[in-house]
């Protein structure tokens, strides 16, 4: 048994994962995004607390804590661009010093992306794939890379962090620095902004977020349609420039804005054709991920299995 953490802009999830790959037991919080850095570590610390309440946590052998990037995997920190009061933040350090934690239990730090990846490719759609790009897009938009049969998280643990490429040069700043990027134009934050932007206007009573602007695309909603058009574009040419740059065979797509469905995978797909024009890229292959929300906790058991003998501080997770 192993446990897991999964940390995000909008949730704090955890759970029990058998070695199977099976979840077992869950807990979560909201993400107090804007609190303090000890706001924030007690809302991780409350998620360990309920699953040490549960059985299965007398018997685990590792955990493994996938956290929105960058992150440093050396250091065992973590530096959100969604989570401003976590910059450079020891969260490997803080979550060993847990109380619940047995001796002897190393944590194990992978970018959010990367564990999907691990998970997608072990028991999800990008599974027989060589080569693969698989991508969390959410309330920010991640990415990792399966190269040559084997996960590549690169040496921080960061590579394929597809969401902070610029796919326009003149686009809106984006918080990490740059301008343009995927994750300004696709995220769910960001599929919400432009569609008010446009002059949409939420149903009474409804909150203004990327689920409520599918609920009106799917009725028909012109300016709802095209923010979900805008963000499939974004990402088609990111999925495109990546696919031109190592080859891969297939994208995988998931976290919450992938869960309106054809709303996005109909747009992307068309504007994808009109991207991957190279021989070698014609006819890349999108799906959608098959673990849905749970990529990113069976992606961190996966590395905490993989590590579970390995002994040291801040290990890295090895790509081969």
């Amino acid at each position: 048994m192993y446990a897991a953490l999964d940390i995000g802009g909008t949730k704090i999830a955890g759970a029990l994962v058998d070695e199977e790959g099976r979840v077992v037991g869950r807990a979560q919080r909201p993400t107090p995004a804007k609190g303090s850095a000890g706001v924030l570590m007690g809302a991780v610390g409350s998620v360990l607390d309920e699953l040490a309440r549960d059985p299965g946590w007398g018997v685990i052998r590792g955990l493994g804590i996938a956290s929105a990037g960058p992150v440093d995997t050396v250091a065992g920190a973590v530096s959100p661009v969604n989570i401003p009061a976590w910059r450079g933040f020891p969260l490997v350090d803080e979550v060993r010093a847990h109380p619940m934690l047995f001796a002897g239990i190393e944590p194990v730090l992978i970018g959010d992306a990367v564990a999907m990846t691990a998970a997608e490719h072990w028991l999800g759609a990008a599974r027989g794939f060589d080569d693969a790009l698989c991508m969390v897009v959410s309330t920010g938009v991640g990415g990792g890379l399966v190269l040559d049969g084997r996960l590549h998280p690169g040496p921080s643990g960061n590579a394929g962090h597809i969401g902070h490429i610029s796919v326009d040069l003149d686009g809106a700043a984006c918080p990490c620095g740059a301008r343009g990027c995927v994750e300004g134009m696709a995220s769910g934050t960001a599929i919400a902004r432009r569609a008010l932007a446009s002059g949409w206007v939420p149903p009474a009573g409804e909150p203004a977020t990327a689920a409520t602007v599918a609920q009106d695309a799917r009725r028909g909603d012109a300016l709802a349609l095209a923010a979900f058009d805008r963000a499939a574009k974004a990402l088609a040419a990111a999925i495109a420039a990546t696919g031109s740059l190592v080859e891969i065979g297939v994208a995988v797509i998931g976290g919450g804005v992938a869960q309106a469905g054809d709303l996005l995978f109909t747009p992307l797909r068309r504007h994808l054709d009109s991207y991957a024009t190279l021989d070698f890229v014609r006819g890349l292959e999108v799906r959608p991920a098959a673990l849905a929300q749970d990529a990113g906790l069976v992606g961190a058991a996966a590395a905490a299995r993989l590590l579970a003998d390995v002994p040291g501080p801040h290990r890295r997770l090895d790509p081969a």
